[in-house]
């Protein structure tokens, strides 16, 4: 200070002006809070989605030390569908040997017995919520078909952060 006056840049503030640091950190905090906020919906969400009841039967699994093999065809437009089938029976100890798409557009799934044996294409039937055909063909070398329909839906993948 000299001759009683302040000079610029001492700090003198305007009535009415703030320094800029404030909000700057009211941006922010309501920022955070803002994150944490959707975290806490998207838990939420996660848990509610994965809470309800099984896709399938815990039961409708392969049985330990048999090999059922299976095909998975798409018979929709929706592209990947067999792909996400296949992960799902193999999850489940299907031996999923070929899948693909058909030109066939089918609006339910279903499960064909290939081999005759009707309790594999149940168990089959039972994970994929279809019903079974008994349509024996012995020139394939699997036991069971599943042409998936636009009624399958497949479980969510689950989120790995």
């Amino acid at each position: 200070m000299i001759g009683g006056k302040r000079e610029e840049g001492s700090g003198k503030r305007d009535a009415g002006s703030r320094p800029r640091r404030r909000r700057y950190g009211r941006f922010i905090l309501v920022f955070l809070i803002l994150c944490v906020l959707g975290w806490i919906v998207w838990q939420i969400w996660a848990w509610r989605a994965g809470s309800g009841e099984s896709y399938a039967p815990d039961d409708a699994r392969a049985p330990e030390g048999t090999r059922i093999k299976v095909e998975v065809l798409n018979a929709t437009k929706t592209r990947g569908l067999a792909r996400r089938a296949t992960v799902y029976l193999r999850d489940r100890g299907f031996d999923v040997v070929g899948s693909g798409n058909v030109t066939e557009q089918r609006t339910t799934s279903i499960v064909y017995d290939r081999s005759g044996h009707p309790e594999w294409a149940r168990l089959v039937g039972r994970a994929m919520s279809a019903p079974v055909v008994e349509r024996p063909d012995s020139s394939r070398y699997l036991d069971v078909t599943v042409l998936i329909g636009a009624n399958w839906r497949p479980p969510s993948l689950p989120f790995h952060p």
